[in-house]
Parts: structure tokens; C-alpha cells; sequence
């Protein structure tokens, strides 16, 4: 197995998410995000290339949706989701967050 680096940097959270895929949905916790992804676990099992969407809130009290991330791994019941697509509110959101995090360390 290759080592990747990721050209983002992810933050620690724990955040509760609600996420669905084929019209079931699923509830579970984020543990880390970043601009371009998410890890994420729950009960409704993804596989490897699923399309979902999610849906939290920040830390910051703001609502985040994720229109469309593909499961780029999967173990156990933790999936590793890239951002497809996500609204301008939302990416501007997020942007924001991790600007904060980033200054805050």
C-alpha cells in the first residue's frame, strides 16, 4: 500500500452528522475534516465509491451540507468521504472554520 499525502490539512472534531445514500439515511459522528474531506462513521454502512450527502453543524453553530462526497475508503464502520459538491454558503462556512482552527494552533 502506497503512503499519500493529503494537500489538506485535516482538524480533529466531533460532530454528529446526518447522511444518506440511495434514500437511506444514516446517523453518525464526523472525527476530522477538512476543506476538501471528511472521516466519518455511522450505521448505515457505504461502500468504496458510494455518492452520499451530508449534513451537520459546526462548532461554530453553523449548518454545513454536503451535497455530494464519494467514499473514498472504507474500514470497519469509518468511511473517508471527498467533497464533491457543496453550496457557496457551505464552502464559505467551512473556509471560515478552518481559518479559525488554522490561526488558533
Amino acid at each position: 500500500m502506497a503512503f499519500v499525502v493529503r494537500p489538506y490539512r485535516r482538524f480533529p472534531v466531533v460532530i454528529p452528522a446526518t447522511y444518506e445514500n440511495w434514500s437511506q439515511q444514516g446517523q453518525g459522528m464526523i472525527w476530522n475534516l477538512s476543506s476538501a474531506g471528511w472521516r466519518l462513521s455511522g450505521n448505515l454502512p457505504l461502500t468504496l465509491g458510494d455518492i452520499c450527502s451530508l449534513s451537520m453543524t459546526l462548532p461554530t453553530n453553523q449548518p454545513i451540507v454536503i451535497l455530494a462526497g464519494v467514499v473514498r475508503w472504507v474500514r470497519d464502520e469509518d468511511f473517508g468521504l471527498e467533497t464533491l459538491a457543496m453550496n457557496k454558503t457551505a464552502r464559505a462556512r467551512l473556509r471560515t472554520y478552518i481559518q479559525e482552527r488554522t490561526q488558533a494552533l
